[in-house]
């Protein structure tokens, strides 16, 4: 069964509609300082507002502990809506209490609340489905339809994402059928030659879509921090970088099943190397199968791919007609060690077909590093979500919505 969509809902006009975004933004004292969630899910919330449903939005924001936590409160996610609107966003100060009632009841055909995070309540998250599905049913109180539309969670078993979709009549927003879209782009049907580009600290996130994308890729690029384990599994020392000793024989195995399939796995063959994990650290960039041997010693730490490497790996991205790119190459928060991200981010820009930024700290790397997002054919809302879809994994969120998988 395909998924269903906006157009299953019927008319929405006068209608109470609950939508579940993701707006799980950075802050920094009380600012946000990547709005690439919010902006994602304006499409949505303005083609219900058009069709003068009655919208009440609502989302997590970081890791409470079941619990209110100031610091966690979505009220500058409202502000921030209501200017991208250009309309008032009602904002409630509980999910389910009498602050959200008041908030509900008032609104009007047209108009948009957005309630406190949904994670203050220990509901939302429990591992007892009947506890799930309890918060869902005081949300669903006088609703008449739900729309998931934060993809960032639909890998999620949580109340807000699967036992909501169970109690009122239900559809993917916008969002979510544009992630569906284009991933399903990747598994399917992808335009050759198809370039994967890996990075992030650790192999162990990435086995899933290591092992379900590599029978399907002409090309995997790996970088970031997970490098140090695959050079390791060559026999290379890799001083103090990051290293997962207990993923070697796994990697080994990717590296032997890559030569026996014909896939072009490309390693870096230069590191930047530095004396310590800090953005002024001393550092100097040697080849990878000498990182042991640079003037930092045991002590030195890969923090970042070296120029050749940033060069080849662009080469090998612009020449694809499909790239997906999960994982900064290196420490981006860090300008010292953030030339090879940089250069990533630009050949995705000039691919000449579809590039997927895969969401997570790759999203977050563009925009810090100066790319608008519509430099890219598309720029995923959700990581986590994007790499489980991309392994195979049935995703709850989507199949409360009808979605059967590949």
């Amino acid at each position: 069964m395909a998924i269903r969509t906006l157009d299953s809902l019927g008319d929405l006009s006068g209608r109470t509609v609950l939508i579940r975004c993701d707006f799980n933004v950075p802050l920094q004292d009380g600012e946000i300082t990547d709005e690439g969630r919010i902006v994602a899910s304006l499409p949505t919330l303005r083609a219900l507002l058009q069709q003068g449903a009655k919208v009440v939005a609502m989302s997590h924001l970081g890791r409470p502990k079941g619990a209110p936590e100031a610091k966690y409160s979505l009220a500058p996610v409202a502000r921030r809506l209501g200017e991208l609107l250009d309309a008032e966003v009602a904002f409630a100060a509980d999910t389910v209490g009498e602050d959200a009632h008041r908030v509900r009841i008032a609104l009007q055909d047209g108009q948009l609340a957005l309630l406190e995070n949904l994670r203050f309540d220990p509901r939302e998250t429990s591992d007892d489905a009947a506890e799930r599905a309890s918060f869902a049913a005081e949300l669903a109180a006088g609703a008449d339809a739900f729309v998931s539309d934060g993809f960032g969670v639909v890998h999620r078993a949580q109340a807000s994402v699967v036992e909501i979709a169970q109690v009122l009549p239900s559809a993917a927003g916008l969002l979510v059928e544009r992630e569906l879209t284009v991933l399903s782009r990747l598994t399917e049907t992808p335009e050759r030659p198809y370039a994967v580009v890996l990075g992030g600290s650790k192999v162990s996130d990435k086995l899933g879509v290591i092992e379900h994308l590599l029978p399907r890729v002409d090309r995997l690029l790996i970088g970031g921090g997970m490098l140090f384990t695959f050079l390791k599994a060559q026999g290379h020392e890799v001083a103090s970088s990051l290293l997962e000793a207990d993923q070697l024989d796994r990697v080994r195995g990717y590296l032997a099943q890559a030569e026996e399939l014909g896939v072009e796995l490309l390693l870096p063959t230069d590191v930047v190397v530095a004396a310590a994990f800090a953005a002024d650290a001393e550092h100097e960039t040697v080849a990878a199968d000498a990182i042991a041997g640079s003037r930092f010693g045991d002590a030195g730490i890969g923090l970042d791919i070296g120029p050749d490497s940033a060069a080849a790996f662009a080469e090998a991205i612009r020449g694809a007609r499909t790239v997906f790119w999960n994982g900064p190459m290196g420490v981006f928060e860090m300008e010292a060690f953030a030339a090879g991200t940089k250069a990533i981010a630009q050949a995705l820009t000039e691919v000449d077909g579809l590039a997927v930024v895969g969401g997570g700290d790759s999203a977050a790397a563009v925009r810090q590093l100066g790319f608008d997002d519509s430099a890219f054919g598309h720029i995923s809302t959700g990581g986590g979500a994007s790499l489980e879809f991309l392994e195979g994994a049935a995703l709850p969120g989507l199949e409360a919505l009808g979605w059967e998988g590949r």
